[in-house]
This record gives structure tokens, C-alpha cells and sequence, in this order.
């Protein structure tokens, strides 16, 4: 079995393209499997049927196959295991699962709040790997995505937020012997003849993502706050909202405002976000014990949901 690999709780993510995901025609079913599970199991680590997950998965236009699928994969790849009692299975996160999901969870929710924080210091991984490793390049570039990292050069990597340590102990084994990781501060050249570190990510695709995401959010917020989301919809806009939501963990590079383009639309989409979430989380958990009522053949005990506020502070174990 292979280990768990964080890059698994970014749905849709491929390492090989250059800066930004691919566009995707609906959500991927593993993980809408991990987001719903996340979403009302992380708290108490319930177990859901599997009959139950399927039905779920139903309305967000996954088929039986399709969803039996999902499941079968993430359990083989140490996502979520099972406990069986006769001829019924249930399923719930792993522990370490749960752990990077709490701990990714808090870093999605608190993106602005990081981003404000900075310090002024720049983590650079400079590597080498020979023209031969092409699996081992792409899989090393995939991986720095996921930590946050972007390619000032080639060979260099750059982020405003890197831990050295633990980020070295996430790429031990892709580039072993050929990577260096240091801090430093960026100092502007005579002549402005280097590279504005911020050049590393393309801001103008970042904002237009942005403005996609409060573009498409804001209309629903009235219905929201009016109390009209309910039900089956409730739950699919909410996980929707999270799992389009959480891709700009890699995408921003998580810098104070002052440092970005004007009118920088980071803040307007995680107040969207935030109000869409929280507002939807009463309908949406009320519809998920009842179709666990419904397709588990009974009550299923320890499904909660939990806020913004909650993930932010890890309070959701």
C-alpha cells in the first residue's frame, strides 16, 4: 500500500502542469469523498456506511460504480479504512488523514491570515537532478507546488512561508544528495537588473481565479442568508464551495496586501467563502443524517459539522 501522500487532499491537482490546475468538468469522486467525510466526520471520526457515502456521492452526480470506486481507492491508498458488521462496511478517516486534514483545513481557512503575517523572508530549495530523472523532476515539482513553492529559475524554488525542515522531510527521497534549502531576504540589484521574486507566480491568472470564484459564489449568498438553501442542494453548494475553495492554498503565494496587485481580491473571496460555508452548514449537516437515517438503515451516531472559525483554531478533533 502506498503511503499517504498530501497531494491527495487537493482533488484534481496534476503535478506536471506548469502553474495552474487543469479545468475540470465537475469534482473528482475521491475527493468529494474526503471532503465529505472532512466535513461532518473529522470531529468525532464517525464512520459512514458505505451504502451511505454512496447515496451522497449520488447527488453530486457520481454513479454506484463510480463512488464504490472511490472508496476502494482511497482505502488502498491509507485514506480512509473500514469496520465491518455482517454484511455492512463503514468507512472513516484514518488517523493519518485526519491529522493532515486538520492541519490542512487550518491552513486553507487562515490563507489571508498567513498572507499578513510575513515576515519579510523567502525560503529558496535549489536543486540538481540529472536529465535522466524526469519522473523524479516532475514528482519534485509537484511536491514543492503542494508546500507552497513556485520556480524563480529553473532550478530554484522559491516561497515566502517555507519551514525548512519540515520541508526538506517532505522531499526527502525525491532529490536525496541534490538539494539545498536556505532563508534569505531579497535585495534589489543596481539597476533593477534581477528578478522580482514575485515574478515566480503568475498574479494576473491568480486574480482572475479569484474573481472567477466571488463571481461565481456571490449569488448565491442571499439565498443563504434567507435561509432557502436546503437539503440536498445545501450539501452539494457547501462541498463545492470548500473543494473549489481550498485549490488556492497552492495557487496564492500568500504575501501581505500592500505587496500585491491593487485590488488584490483575496479577502472578497474568503469572506464569500466563509459566509457560504458557515451559512450552509445547519441545512447541509441536517441532510446528511438524514439520508445516513435513510440509506444506513438507521441513525448514524458522531456526524457533526464544524465552522471557518473552528478550522481555524483546529478545534475539529
Amino acid at each position: 500500500m502506498p503511503p499517504l501522500d498530501l497531494a491527495e487532499l487537493l482533488p484534481g491537482y496534476d503535478a506536471t502542469v506548469a502553474r495552474l490546475p487543469r479545468a475540470q468538468n465537475g469534482l473528482a469522486p475521491q475527493g468529494l469523498t474526503v471532503t465529505l467525510l472532512a466535513d461532518y466526520t473529522l470531529r468525532t471520526r464517525a464512520r459512514l456506511p458505505s451504502a451511505v457515502i454512496v447515496a451522497l456521492l449520488a447527488e453530486a452526480g457520481v454513479t454506484p460504480g463510480g463512488a464504490r470506486a472511490a472508496i476502494s481507492r482511497l482505502a488502498r491508498r491509507g485514506m480512509i479504512e473500514g469496520t465491518r458488521q455482517g454484511r455492512h462496511t463503514s468507512y472513516g478517516l484514518t488517523a493519518p488523514a485526519a491529522a493532515a486534514l486538520t492541519v490542512g483545513g487550518r491552513a486553507v481557512v487562515g490563507l489571508t491570515v498567513k498572507a499578513e503575517s510575513w515576515d519579510g523572508l523567502w525560503t529558496l530549495i535549489a536543486f540538481s537532478l540529472p536529465q535522466a530523472g524526469d519522473a523524479a523532476r516532475r514528482s519534485l515539482r509537484g511536491r514543492l507546488r503542494w508546500l507552497g513553492y513556485a520556480p524563480l529559475y529553473d532550478g530554484l524554488w522559491i516561497s515566502p512561508h517555507g519551514h525548512p525542515e519540515h520541508d526538506l522531510a517532505a522531499v526527502e527521497g525525491i532529490g536525496r544528495g541534490a538539494l539545498t534549502v536556505f532563508r534569505a531576504r531579497s535585495l534589489a540589484p543596481a539597476g533593477h537588473l534581477g528578478r522580482d521574486p514575485l515574478q515566480a507566480w503568475d498574479l494576473a491568472g491568480i486574480g482572475d481565479r479569484y474573481e472567477a470564484f466571488v463571481t461565481r459564489w456571490s449569488p448565491l449568498l442571499p439565498r443563504v442568508r434567507d435561509g432557502a438553501v436546503t437539503g440536498a442542494e445545501a450539501l452539494r453548494e457547501r462541498t463545492a464551495v470548500m473543494e473549489t475553495y481550498r485549490r488556492f492554498l497552492m495557487l496564492d503565494p500568500r504575501l501581505p496586501t500592500r505587496m500585491m496587485p491593487a485590488g488584490w481580491p483575496r479577502d472578497r473571496a474568503r469572506d464569500v467563502f466563509a459566509a457560504i460555508y458557515d451559512g450552509l452548514a445547519a441545512p447541509a449537516l441536517a441532510h446528511v443524517l438524514a439520508v445516513s437515517t435513510r440509506a444506513g438503515g438507521g441513525v448514524v451516531g458522531g456526524v457533526s459539522v464544524h465552522t471557518v472559525a473552528e478550522l481555524l483554531t483546529g478545534d475539529t478533533v
